[in-house]
């Protein structure tokens, strides 16, 4: 008997809803042996924070474990993160920018904690503070006192969190402010991108201004990036004004990744009470009648807020609401981003190191 031929057989008939594809087609089989009737394979998934990962596994087990000559099974949970080539940043596979169209819709936070939660489940994982004239980044990483340093290659970011940092906010301290035209501006997102040493990353978070200008054309033009996300309240105003984002991502080439509704509601912290302050549902509307992906809402929560302050993301803190809620949207943007680098070729592929066994 074949067993890899059985094994491909058996789970060409498993499909990824996320893809919509069969997961041989997909590539997720790979390495099957068997000896003395103990099955092991490989099932390689795009991303250690794949949504769908538990649910292809049990399927795979269940599709395997009665083949002829089968008396147990072994499968190898390994993840994988796709990335773009290209000789801009080398090292960096995926290159992925947080927009708004108007400030104080939370952008940054979101951007924060997604690139925090993104290293805590075994990514590696740069940040770009891209506000030059408003940089918040420090701050909510608690390193606004931390120096920049430099060797051969280029600056070092700071670390922090598990994610590695560049800001203007390292350069320009407290209350000094930067007045600078639009060709500085220009300058300093160049040298963020191109002359910090990045080392090895799955992903390259950039976190943009609010609006449309220079410093937005100075990142489609700089470097190849793999998509977008656009962050928003449920407000009409909001929401208008990141349409204008979003045209300007759909004119420079740069994919949308999905969208976010952030400050969607809030529960009052005396009654419990939900309270839709900004309205509730719009990003979502906008999103499904633009063809976008809808990554999730995020509430309104004073402990956002206060993590924030601390230098703390609120992702950090496990086994809470928030730190959930997060989970569930990289869930959706790692997905998205596989999706994206499945359409660009030719890719870059590297396995992690780490991997979950499963037996039956």
């Amino acid at each position: 008997m074949d067993i890899q031929a059985e094994v491909i057989r058996a789970c060409g008939k498993i499909i990824d809803a996320d893809f919509r594809q069969d997961i041989v087609a997909l590539d997720y089989v790979r390495n099957v042996r068997l000896h003395q009737g103990h099955l092991q394979f490989d099932l390689v998934i795009p991303t250690p924070l794949f949504p769908s990962k538990m649910l292809l596994r049990e399927e795979t087990l269940k599709g395997v474990r009665d083949l002829p000559g089968v008396s147990s099974v072994e499968v190898r949970l390994i993840s994988e993160i796709r990335g773009q080539r290209q000789d801009a940043i080398a090292g960096v596979k995926n290159i992925i920018a947080i927009g708004s169209g108007k400030g104080g819709v939370g952008k940054s936070t979101v951007a924060v904690n997604l690139a925090v939660g993104l290293a805590k489940y075994g990514a590696r994982v740069g940040l770009v503070d891209g506000d030059v004239y408003g940089p918040t980044l420090p701050i909510m990483l608690g390193v606004q006192d931390a120096g920049l340093m430099q060797n051969e290659k280029g600056i070092i970011p700071i670390e922090a969190h598990g994610v590695r940092l560049m800001s203007m906010g390292l350069l320009a301290r407290g209350s000094t402010p930067l007045i600078w035209r639009g060709p500085m501006a220009h300058k300093a997102i160049q040298d963020a991108l191109l002359h910090v040493d990045w080392g090895e990353c799955d992903y390259l978070i950039v976190d943009m201004p609010p609006g449309t200008g220079d410093v937005h054309l100075t990142l489609v033009q700089t470097v190849p990036v793999t998509g977008a996300v656009i962050v928003s309240t449920p407000q009409d105003v909001g929401m208008i004004i990141s349409m204008k984002t979003y045209r300007l991502f759909e004119q420079t080439k740069v994919p949308l990744l999905g969208m976010i509704e952030n400050m969607s509601y809030h529960h009052c912290t005396h009654c419990g009470a939900r309270d839709e302050i900004f309205g509730h549902g719009r990003v979502r509307i906008e999103a499904e009648g633009l063809g976008v992906p809808f990554l999730g809402e995020i509430p309104l929560v004073r402990q956002m807020r206060e993590q924030a302050d601390l230098g703390m993301p609120a992702v950090v803190l496990t086994d809470t609401p928030m730190a959930a809620c997060y989970l569930d949207i990289l869930g959706r943007l790692t997905a998205e981003v596989h999706l994206a680098q499945r359409r660009a070729i030719p890719v870059i592929e590297e396995a992690a190191e780490e991997a979950e066994t499963f037996s039956v």
